[in-house]
């Protein structure tokens, strides 16, 4: 089991961005000494939902911090960047971090930001798969060139070269899904329906399934990725090998009711002004979620108790779907000296029941 945490630099209510960036990169430490999997870094803009702005930037700035723990983005997102910028970027950390990062991509939403970056609302509705299949040749080619309805240019070598990775010594990454020195950096794609989940199937990419699903729903959408990246021709090895990743929620406290309650009176305000905020790029309407009956389900969903409730919790959910990398949020009470409490009891409390 690989347990890891999920950061989103949320802005809680009556907090600046720095305090928020601040928690953010203690958390991150903290799970490195707490002897954490990973850490998995959201990207959001205009917004303090998430004041992260480049998920990319703050994993080069935690991989230079830490020497063991593998860092993710989650999810750098795709359609406000050029595909071979972020493909630079990704091998650059790849290569510079001795294989301990993870590139999880998504779509995203239809958000002002294609506005402001001048992507256009076609790169998020038509654009994506262009973009992605453009993306992954980068990271497995020596040379690309292109000529699509987004992106045309001529042939160009790709510096640096992903699969030139030097053994690290002092690294943990060897072993570690995705980080072999002749492959490059692991690639992960965030899924949310049928048609991303055949999408990431389809190219053999690990799935990273959202905090929102349960455990019936994750199971579904395993199954769905196994039916079809076995008839897009994948191997049953490469297919029984597949990383796929959830992400959570966690809060690890003496009693279950504690720690309920320690996220009821923090989310709700959290998401309440976070999800408000988000403007479309064409006006339409977007139906957001209840933040106090979502937070409950949260807690309802994810390792939310005592040690041994949430050890059995992530038990339970990698039994029914068969993941066995988690992503959980521990900054669910907005507090940095709580958030930090949080991991380290995550990492020497839960880990050791679940070996």
């Amino acid at each position: 089991m690989r347990v890891g945490t999920f950061v989103l630099g949320a802005q809680f209510p009556g907090q600046g961005q720095g305090e928020a960036l601040h928690r953010a990169v203690r958390s991150a430490e903290v799970a490195e000494e707490a002897g954490l999997d990973s850490v998995w870094l959201a990207e959001h803009h205009f917004v303090p939902y998430g004041v992260c702005p480049s998920a990319v930037t703050l994993a080069a700035l935690l991989l230079g911090r830490t020497r063991r723990i593998r860092v993710g983005t989650a999810v750098s997102v795709l359609p406000t960047v050029h595909p071979v910028a972020l493909g630079e970027q990704s091998a650059l950390l790849h290569l510079t971090s001795g294989g301990r990062f993870t590139l999880g991509v998504g779509r995203g939403g239809p958000w002002v930001d294609l506005e402001v970056f001048g992507a256009g609302l076609e790169a998020y509705e038509k654009d994506f798969p262009e973009s992605l299949d453009l993306l992954l040749r980068w990271l497995r080619e020596p040379r690309v060139g292109h000529e699509g309805e987004r992106f045309s240019f001529r042939e160009v070598a790709v510096v640096p070269r992903p699969d030139e990775l030097i053994a690290d010594p002092h690294s943990a990454a060897d072993g570690a899904a995705g980080s072999g020195s002749g492959s490059g950096p692991e690639v992960v794609i965030a899924c949310t329906s049928p048609k991303s989940v055949e999408r990431a199937a389809v190219r053999g990419l690990p799935m990273l399934l959202g905090m929102h699903c349960g455990d019936e729903e994750k199971a579904d959408m395993v199954a769905l990725w196994r039916k079809q990246a076995l008839a897009a021709g994948r191997s049953q090895e490469e297919v029984d090998k597949a990383a796929h990743v959830s992400a959570g929620v966690v809060q690890i406290e003496d009693g279950r009711e504690e720690a309920t309650q320690t996220l009821v009176k923090a989310m709700p305000g959290w998401l309440k002004q976070g999800l408000d905020a988000h403007v479309t790029v064409d006006g339409r309407r977007r139906a957001m979620r209840d933040p106090v009956s979502y937070t409950e389900l949260l807690c309802s969903l994810h390792p939310v108790g005592p040690p041994r409730l949430a050890a059995d919790r992530i038990a339970a959910t990698s039994e029914r779907t068969g993941i066995t990398r988690f992503a959980l949020l521990a900054e669910g009470s907005g507090d940095l000296a709580a958030t930090e409490e949080n991991v380290r009891r995550l990492g020497a409390e839960v880990l050791p029941l679940l070996d």
